[in-house]
Order: structure tokens, then C-alpha cells, then sequence
């Protein structure tokens, strides 16, 4: 056995290597890294966190969860979820260095988390919710890169609000951007997605990343237009930290404050984090297995696993939280990445652009990168999508909609919640209406009816049942059948059992098959599982 784990260990290291799995995840890692760039500094920016904190986490995010984690497309990094967090906390603590140590606590809870198997909650979201925040993510991607696109930087470049800071909306930066566009941009924006939708369908092509295309053009075209009226301006470039020497670097990091443990606010805000941090995170792994070309699953609780270390190291460097990013995942998966090395060499590409190339870096127009997700975004939330789950039925496509409206107006979990109670109403409506199977004969003037009762019989079938047993006609025999029930619940066995006791006031006559005055709840067979395991 041992001899068998081994030879399957040295072949998943092996397979990272592999010249087929490195010609997906080498152009797929310089896309994430293109995207994660702007999104790093962006959601620091807008945390009230220092810039480098954002590329910390990216970098952390791409390298120490990329490697620990048990998915293969998955990639973490700082959130915009967390972004008012973030800001209210360092508020709140007074320091920067406090709001530190609140991460590591953060990415403590969320390994314990792991480690007492709280990540099957995962296992609980519904198909049409995750396709709903999915195609959701995809308009939001579209309606918020618009602006950036048009060369108005009104936001910075990940928000995913509806309402921002500036106190505009949506759809008014649209307007704004209109009524405030800049030619280059537009012209860079145009050429950048015509090059993204077009470079792929030509093979010879293909070995140049489109994304990587769009860049150096972009950099070419911002050069052009200097000097000329059309000139882009400092705010619509990518802006990092530009360091000159290895001492300029190292003070860029941060240690936590361990004076402020016994403080009860860091201990409630890390709590917070790791609790949005994970819903989130399972919410973008359950996303991710959805869009996997080859459907792999994650193991949820290694990932909180992964993610706990991941934040207990980005908070000991100075970074900022992370989860499991929906906008940089769909990226990889979309460009087309097999395995979690393109995660990991995303942050090795950050890191070393941060130490070598700032300067260049710096060069590249916002609008450009802009063009990458509008492009993403188009392709989370296609029409085909939405004509798929219509397909599906009601109890599909609601949910579904109004998942998605419910994430465009609010925010990423307060629309999952909406859509998982929609989805829990169609649920509870589904398990009403078959909780058993009826037959009716008649001989002579009395009628027999046999009442068979489903395999698992809950307390949210209780009404119905209820509801038939009343209807039932005086004069009746009724048989009810639990032959094929493995569980019934108590609050069930009790109707059951006061209505046979009752019947006879009407002339019914009740007879009981195969069910039990008492079920234990059905477990799983443990040896079977440490089977699987092995």
C-alpha cells in the first residue's frame, strides 16, 4: 500500500512538468499575471492598505496556497469581498501592524477550520447558485471594465460594488465615461480585443499569448500617442512599487503587532475575515470545478487548509487576506491551464517583476488590461448560459436569475444568500410533492387505497402527508406502505400513527407495512470510505 502511495505521489509531481501540461500553464500564468497586477494594487488602494501589501498577497496567493492547494485551476489572491473589511478594520485597530496580526489569527481559525472538515459546506451549493454568481461575475466584469476601457479610472480596476466610493453606481461610471472617454484608450481598448477574440483562431499564432500581444501593443500604441493631445494620462497606467536597491525592498515589509493579542477587536475582526475569506473561497473552488474543462473536484478542506497558511504567511510579510478569486480563476481556466502550476508561476511573475522590471511594468495602459476581462467576463456570462439553464425548468432558472441580479446589485455572498433561499423554497416545494406514491382500487363501495412512502421521508414532507391522510373519504381501507423507506422522521411516525389511531371515528380502517416505530439516521459506512481513501 505504502509502496502504491508513493509511485502515485512521484507521478502528481511528475505530471507538473510534463511538456504537454507546461505549454497550457506557462501562457495561461502570464494572462493571470497580467490580471492579478492591476487587481493587487487595486484592491489595496481601495483597502487603505499599502500598495505592496496587495502584491504580497498576490504573490503569497500564487506561490504558497498555488502549491499547497488540492486544486489544479484555482487562483488566490487579495478580494475585493474583503475590501470594506479591510478598510473599517485598519480604521478601527489604529494600525496597520495591528490589522496584521487580525490576518494571521484570520488564517489560523481558517486551518482549524480545515482540520474539523467544515469545508463540505461547499458541498451544499446549489448548480443554478453557482451558475448564477458565475454569469454574474461575468456582467460585473463587463459593466465595471467599461469605464477603464473608455480611459475613466473613476474606480479602481477589481471593485465589484455596485455602489462606489465616489458615489456613483455601476451604471452611472458608465455615463460618466461616456460623457469623459479618452481616444487612446478607446483605440488601445478596441485593438487589445479585437487581438484577444481573433490571435486564438490562428494556429501559428497560438504560441504567442493573445493577452501577452495586447500588452506590448498597448505599450506601443501609450508611446505613440505621448506628446499628442491623446496622450494617456499617469492615473490610466499600472502603477507598482519602484524599488532600487534590496534595502528600498525589504523595508517594504511589515510584522504583525503581537503586543495587540490580548486585544478583543483583533481577535473579532480576524474571526470575520476568516469566515467571509472561506465562504468565499468555497464559493470560487465550487465555481471553479464548474467551468474545469475536465471537471476535477477540490477538496474543500485542504483548501482552507492551504488558504489558513497562506494568510498566516501574507500576514506575517505584511499582506494583505486572500481567498480563492473567481475574476483571476475563469482567467486561467479560460486561457487554458491544466494543472496549479500556472497559479504558482503567476506568483513567481509577480515577485520578479516587482524586483526587476517595475519601470516597464509601469508602462502598461489600465486600458488594455481592461480589454482581458471585459473579454473574460464575456465569456463567464454568455447567452448560451442563460438559454441553458431556461432548458433546465423554474426550479433552475430562478434561482439562477435572480442569483445573478441579486450579485449585480449587492455583493458576492448577500447574492449567493438570496439565490441559496430561492433555491431552498424550490427544494422545500419539490420534497412536499413527493414524499410517497398513491393507488387507489375499488371493490364493490369501499375503496382501498395504498399510500407507498418514499425512501427518506422528512419533516418537510410532514404537511403533505398530513394533507393526503385528511382528504382521505370515510369507509376507506388505507394501507401505508414503508417497505422502501430507510429513514422516517419522528415528526412524520407521529402523524402517521395518530391518524391510524384516530381513523376509526370515520370507518377507515388503517393498516401499517414494514415501518417501525423508531429510524436512526442513515450513516455512512465508514470502512467503505477509509477504502475509497486508500
Amino acid at each position: 500500500m505504502e509502496s502504491g502511495k508513493s509511485n502515485t505521489s512521484r507521478f502528481e509531481v511528475k505530471k507538473y512538468i510534463l511538456k504537454k501540461n507546461l505549454k497550457r500553464d506557462l501562457p495561461s500564468s502570464i494572462v493571470v499575471f497580467l490580471v492579478a497586477l492591476p487587481l493587487c494594487l487595486g484592491i489595496a488602494l481601495a483597502s487603505g492598505a499599502p500598495l505592496f501589501a496587495g502584491l504580497i498577497a498576490g504573490i503569497v496567493g500564487g506561490i504558497v496556497v498555488g502549491f499547497l492547494s488540492g486544486s489544479q485551476l484555482s487562483v488566490s489572491g487579495p478580494a475585493a469581498g474583503l475590501t470594506v473589511i479591510v478598510l473599517g478594520a485598519i480604521a478601527q485597530l489604529g494600525s496597520y501592524p495591528t490589522f496584521l496580526l487580525a490576518v494571521v489569527l484570520a488564517g489560523a481559525f481558517q486551518l482549524v477550520l480545515g482540520l474539523i472538515k467544515a469545508g463540505t459546506i461547499g458541498n451544499y451549493f446549489p448548480s443554478s447558485v453557482i451558475e448564477g454568481m458565475l454569469a454574474a461575475i461575468g456582467l460585473i466584469l463587463i459593466l465595471k471594465q467599461l469605464p477603464h476601457a473608455l480611459g475613466v479610472d473613476s474606480d479602481f480596476l477589481g471593485d465589484e460594488e455596485f455602489f462606489q466610493g465616489d458615489d456613483q453606481n455601476t451604471f452611472s461610471a458608465i455615463g460618466n465615461a461616456l460623457s469623459h472617454f479618452s481616444i487612446a484608450a478607446i483605440v488601445i481598448s478596441l485593438m487589445a480585443i479585437l487581438i484577444l477574440v481573433f490571435w486564438p483562431k490562428v494556429k501559428k499564432l497560438n504560441v504567442v499569448p493573445a493577452p501577452l500581444v495586447v500588452v506590448v501593443l498597448g505599450v506601443v500604441l501609450s508611446l505613440v500617442f505621448q506628446g499628442t493631445p491623446y496622450a494617456l494620462k499617469p492615473e490610466q497606467m499600472v502603477a507598482i512599487p519602484v524599488v532600487n536597491s534590496w534595502s528600498e525592498f525589504s523595508s517594504l515589509f511589515s510584522m504583525p503587532d503581537f503586543n495587540a493579542i490580548g486585544n478583543k477587536e483583533v481577535w473579532i475582526i480576524g474571526g470575520t475575515i476568516a469566515i467571509v475569506a472561506s465562504l468565499e473561497t468555497l464559493l470560487g473552488v465550487e465555481a471553479v470545478d464548474k467551468i474545469d474543462p475536465i471537471k476535477r473536484v477540490t477538496p474543500t478542506n485542504r483548501e482552507l487548509i492551504a488558504q489558513g497558511i497562506g494568510n498566516i504567511t501574507s500576514g506575517m510579510l505584511g499582506g494583505l487576506p486572500m481567498t480563492s478569486v473567481i475574476v483571476r480563476s475563469s482567467a486561467n481556466v479560460n486561457s487554458g491551464a491544466r494543472t496549479k502550476m500556472s497559479a504558482v508561476y503567476h506568483g513567481l511573475m509577480l515577485l520578479l517583476s516587482l524586483l526587476f522590471i517595475p519601470t516597464l511594468i509601469n508602462m502598461i495602459p489600465l486600458a488594455c488590461l481592461a480589454a482581458i476581462l471585459l473579454v473574460t467576463g464575456y465569456k463567464l456570462t454568455r447567452i448560451s448560459l442563460f438559454k441553458h439553464m431556461y432548458h433546465k425548468g423554474w426550479n433552475q432558472f430562478i434561482p439562477f436569475v435572480l442569483t445573478v441580479v441579486a450579485v449585480v446589485f449587492t455583493d458576492l455572498l448577500k447574492g449567493v444568500a438570496v439565490g441559496m433561499l430561492v433555491s431552498i423554497f424550490y427544494l422545500l416545494r419539490t420534497n412536499m410533492r413527493n414524499p410517497y406514491f398513491y393507488k387507489i382500487q375499488e371493490e364493490g363501495n369501499k375503496k382501498n387505497l395504498r399510500i407507498k412512502l418514499a425512501e427518506e421521508v422528512s419533516f418537510l414532507n410532514k404537511a403533505a402527508i398530513q394533507v393526503l391522510l385528511t382528504g382521505i373519504p370515510a369507509e376507506t381501507n388505507v394501507v401505508i406502505d414503508g417497505s422502501n423507506s430507510r429513514y422516517i422522521d419522528p415528526d412524520v411516525l407521529e402523524t402517521i400513527f395518530n391518524y391510524k389511531h384516530n381513523a376509526y371515528t370515520k370507518g377507515i380502517i388503517v393498516t401499517l407495512e414494514h415501518i417501525k416505530s423508531h429510524y436512526n439516521v442513515p450513516k455512512l459506512n465508514n470502512k467503505i470510505v477509509e477504502e475509497i481513501n486508500n
